[in-house]
């Protein structure tokens, strides 16, 4: 077992989810259940299954759950160019959210192919 507070990725994905609520406070309100609540879903699902995956017994099912968070993270993605394609987020505020993601996304593929690189 692992203590997910520890791990970089887990940390740039909360600091990430922070934001992400941050931005969507400003979504037009016809959009609290439709993509507001998408998108903070999606990104509570990456630091949600980190550190679900550190609570596992194995570095398979650790592995598989780091999966789960990057599938998340690609969901995100998409979100964030609907987002900007709406107009609810500029496109500086876009790019500097795209360029987390994708940070986020290459720190989970090394870290599941670590993992999986040991069994």
């Amino acid at each position: 077992m692992k203590d997910f507070r520890k791990l970089k990725v887990w940390e740039k994905a909360h600091h990430f989810t922070l934001q992400i609520y941050k931005i969507t406070k400003i979504f037009p309100s016809d959009e609290r259940f439709g993509l507001t609540f998408q998108l903070r879903r999606a990104a509570v699902s990456i630091p949600t299954n980190i550190a679900e995956g550190c609570g596992r017994d194995s570095q398979r099912e650790l592995a598989r759950f780091m999966s789960i968070a990057a599938g998340s993270a690609s969901e995100v993605e998409y979100q964030l160019l609907l987002a900007c394609d709406l107009h609810y987020i500029q496109d500086e505020t876009y790019r500097e959210l795209h360029q987390l993601i994708n940070e986020l996304k290459k720190m989970l593929n090394s870290f599941i192919k670590k993992l999986t690189a040991k069994s």
